[in-house]
Order: structure tokens, then C-alpha cells, then sequence
């Protein structure tokens, strides 16, 4: 058992031992991943702040689907616009590793029209309030908001695509635009998520609605086959995050 495992475990047991919901840091994809095949015999649930975050935290425990989770959301943007550069999530991040921070309590970095919305956990956002300052070369302001606004939800663009079949391979090469083998190698390479739940099968054929996330290249959701071509090639819709 590793140490985040064990982690996840612990929280469980001290849930039930105390009769309280109990909370994880942000989880990556890959630490998702492990939780979701874990038989822990307690409720829990995923949960980022907003409806389709990539950074998550968990909840461990009876009452963990109406649990209020300790999170934060900083809305962090220029001083003096006319005269900000362009600030892109990795500039807001590089910022917050700047000041010491860990990536643990740090959810998604939303940018939108020149502005960070950070997700962290409550324990760090008065920390962050206070020292950041200053994002590349712009000076910043930031206060909490309540949540992410609308005009800041980047939905996915919808495509058509066609492809030889439903399996997991096929459709993953045709969003990135690559070949049948270069995926077999994400899949080997265990860097491809379902559902926050990592999948190495090749032929595995999604369900409308799943969420394919595949590390280093982006994540999708698949709508499900909208008809065929003349040469018996199926046409199938997709959504994908920018």
C-alpha cells in the first residue's frame, strides 16, 4: 500500500470513527484514478470546486454528497489592465510556486479575459490574499468570489468526427489527430482516464457522456455515433476542453 493509499484509507476510518466528513487535498488524475478502484466501504465523492474540474478534492463519509468542501476561489486579476501582459495559467501558477506554495492545495487555475480564478483549500486562501501580488510582470489584485462565473466556464467545442469503429483507440487517435499505434503507447503508458478511472484497454468503448482524459494532451466527452459514411465508417460527436 503507498502512502497516498494509505492516505485515502485513513481518512475513511477516522470518518466513521468520528462521525464526521473528513477531506483530501487537491488530487491529480492519477490520484483519482487510484481512488476510484479502491474498495474503501465508506461514501465518498470528487468534487473541484465546479461542475467540470480536472483538480479534485475528496469527501470521505456519511453526509459527503451534501458536504460543504473547504474550498476557495480567488479572483485574481490586473491592477492596471491597459498596461498588464498576458497572463496565461502557467504564468498564475509559476506565481503561487513562487511563494511556497504547494500544489497539493491548489485546485484548477481558470483564466479568462486576462484574469485567474484559483481554486485552493480555505486553509491557504488568506495566505495567497495576502502575498500574491504580482503575476509575471503585473502587479495583481485578488479577492474571493463566491464562484466561477459564467463568462469564465470554458465549455468543450464540439466536433464530428470520423472513425473506423467505437473503440477507445480509434476515437482517441482521431481527436489528437494521431496514429492507432502512438496511442497504444498512452495506453501502455498508463495516460489514459475514463471517468477519472485509468483504463488500458484499447477496445474499450465509451458510454455517451464519458470524460476521456488523456496526460500531456487534453480531455474530451464523447456524445456517442450520429451516423455512417458510404464506406461504413461511423460519424461520432465529441466535445473537447481547450
Amino acid at each position: 500500500m503507498d502512502i497516498t493509499e494509505k492516505r485515502f484509507f485513513e481518512l475513511a476510518e477516522r470518518a466513521v470513527r468520528r462521525n464526521y466528513v473528513t477531506f483530501s487535498d487537491f488530487l491529480n488524475i492519477d490520484e483519482k484514478s487510484l481512488l476510484e478502484g479502491l474498495k474503501i466501504p465508506v461514501p465518498h465523492r470528487l468534487f473541484g470546486g465546479y461542475g467540470e474540474a480536472e483538480r479534485c478534492v475528496a469527501a470521505f463519509g456519511d453526509g459527503c454528497d451534501d458536504a460543504d468542501f473547504p474550498i476557495s476561489i480567488i479572483k485574481a486579476r490586473p491592477a492596471a489592465p491597459k498596461f498588464a501582459d498576458e497572463l496565461t495559467h502557467r504564468d498564475f501558477l509559476g506565481s503561487l510556486m513562487g511563494l511556497g506554495i504547494k500544489r497539493e492545495v491548489l485546485g484548477d487555475i481558470v483564466t479568462a479575459e486576462n484574469t485567474g480564478y484559483i481554486f485552493c483549500l480555505e486553509s491557504i486562501a488568506q495566505y495567497i490574499l495576502q502575498n500574491l501580488d504580482k503575476v509575471k510582470h503585473t502587479s495583481v489584485r485578488c479577492e474571493i468570489v463566491d464562484e466561477l462565473p459564467e463568462t469564465a466556464r470554458k465549455q468543450p467545442e464540439e466536433k464530428r468526427l470520423t472513425v473506423a469503429s467505437e473503440r477507445l483507440d480509434a476515437i482517441t487517435a482521431a481527436v489528437f489527430g494521431l496514429s492507432r499505434n502512438a496511442v497504444k503507447d498512452y495506453f501502455v503508458g498508463g495516460r489514459i482516464f475514463v471517468n477519472n478511472r485509468l483504463c488500458e484497454n484499447f477496445s474499450h468503448i465509451p458510454k455517451s457522456g464519458d470524460i476521456i482524459s488523456v496526460r500531456g494532451r487534453g480531455r474530451f466527452v464523447y456524445y456517442g455515433v450520429h451516423g455512417g459514411t458510404k464506406k461504413n465508417r461511423l460519424v461520432i460527436s465529441v466535445g473537447i476542453y481547450s
